[in-house]
């Protein structure tokens, strides 16, 4: 990890403000995500704007960033002020001086004096950089702003002719991420995957899937992640070709086989790992097939993983082997490269391989420049996680009804190619039979 902690959010900051200044300068106002009430009395557990975090490092709720790009560039922070009967309730606030210091910005003021002060701090601007149609409530305080700089111009000041989607440049920085970043990924994880061997040790036939949910929160809070990335899929048996299934209440059968895509989120940032294995521990004959097929997938796609390769590229290497795959167990008939033209496939495999990953799931990042597939670059971190789901039907072999696999790991971008985050999990058939003789609990210190 960087020894300072403010460094790598100052360093955002300023790589912002020379982009901002590049096209002419101006300010930028980023606010942090309002709290949201779960129900009366009671609020959702607290997570920052991803934006706002990326370039502050501030966890708050009620919270705004400004920044001024100019011959002397300035770093404000607009924050709770201190209130010591409040802290009695919520705990500690920082108040603007302590964070000033501790986030590394120029200045900061409470957040109360936030909409007299930004038409003051607008006026003689170039151009506004601010997010455009994102929270309907922080449109009507900017717009407000912008309104009370036009009136105060009588006195001879000028106001933003020109407004920016700060998004635009923003997604594209957080697009390749920094040491920092990559090495709180990186845990993250480690971590998952610590989770998803200790599922893998507890699942057996009888078990309900939100048990086997609870090892990995178990393992997710043990280890420091506040909370999961996404809501945890658990899926068994026919609940396996659900994409998203979320109920997670079912109980095991023996036979069947345990899809679970589950994520710890570590200082704002995602894992997103799948593992599919058998309740009972052993993989049978169809299964066994079906499971190697898509590993053979997987481990194609993460080959076609290097600097220069399009974003596509391991989409395509996946769905070139799912496809003879499903051709050669007599899931699909015809020339393969006619299923694929035709998106055949899409019957048994109907999502893509891969997705950004960072402080969002689906993390910020254009797929296409100019109508072409990016150009994979050191420092980006996608997931890979192809699959297949068999759903029961008279056209399918009964051999292969209800069964859904996938397999999904998170890679980084390298230099030689691409390293997995996430090998922690074993994806092998003999390795993950191997864990799940192993019926004791792991630890959670990983």
């Amino acid at each position: 990890m960087i020894a300072d902690p403010v460094f790598p959010f100052r360093e955002r900051r300023e790589r912002l403000l020379a982009q901002m200044l590049a096209a002419g300068g101006g300010v930028a106002v980023v606010p942090t995500a309002p709290e949201r009430e779960r129900n009366r009395g009671t609020l959702y557990p607290y997570r920052p704007d991803s934006q706002f975090f990326y370039l502050s490092g501030f966890k708050e709720p009620e919270a705004a960033l400004v920044l001024i790009a100019g011959e002397t560039p300035r770093h404000l922070l607009f924050c709770r002020a201190r209130d010591g009967e409040q802290e009695i309730w919520t705990g500690h606030r920082h108040g603007p001086e302590a964070a000033a210091e501790r986030f590394g910005f120029d200045e900061a003021w409470p957040m109360d004096q936030f909409d007299r002060k930004l038409p003051s701090l607008l006026a003689n601007q170039p151009a506004l950089w601010t997010g455009l149609a994102a929270n309907p409530e922080w449109d009507k305080r900017i717009l407000a702003a912008l309104g009370q700089a036009r009136a105060d111009a009588r006195a001879g000041t000028t106001t933003p002719r020109t407004v920016h989607e700060i998004s635009a440049v923003l997604d594209e920085m957080r697009l390749v991420k920094d040491a920092f970043e990559i090495a709180i990924m990186r845990r993250a994880g480690e971590i998952s995957a610590a989770a998803h061997c200790q599922a893998m040790r507890a699942a057996r036939p009888g078990r309900a899937e939100y048990e086997i949910e609870a090892e990995l929160l178990r393992v997710f809070r043990a280890s420091g992640s506040p909370f999961p990335a996404y809501p945890s899929i658990v899926a068994s048996g026919p609940n396996a070709c659900v994409l998203h299934y979320a109920d997670n209440d079912r109980r095991m059968l023996d036979g069947e086989l345990l899809l679970i895509d589950a994520g710890c989120e570590l200082d704002g940032y995602a894992a997103d790992i799948t593992r599919t294995f058998p309740v009972n521990g052993r993989f049978d004959g169809p299964q066994r097939d079906l499971y190697q097929l898509v590993l053979a997938a997987n481990h194609a796609a993460r080959a076609a993983v290097r600097p220069g390769n399009g974003w596509n590229a391991p989409h395509e290497a996946a769905v070139a082997i799912l496809t003879q795959g499903f051709v050669d167990l007599g899931l699909l008939a015809g020339a393969t490269e006619n299923l694929i033209e035709t998106e055949a496939y899409r019957r048994f495999y109907m999502h893509r391989t891969g997705h950004w990953l960072g402080m969002d799931v689906h993390d910020a990042g254009q797929y296409k420049i100019g109508g072409q597939w990016r150009p994979l670059v050191p420092g980006m971190v996608f997931t890979i996680e192809p699959g297949c789901y068999i759903r029961a039907a008279d056209d399918v072999p009964k051999a292969f009804w209800n069964i859904g696999i996938r397999i999904e790991d998170n890679i980084l971008v390298t230099a030689e190619g691409g390293e997995y985050f996430t090998d922690g999990a074993p994806r092998e058939t003999d390795e993950i039979e191997a864990l799940m003789r192993d019926r004791k609990r792991i630890s959670v210190n990983v």
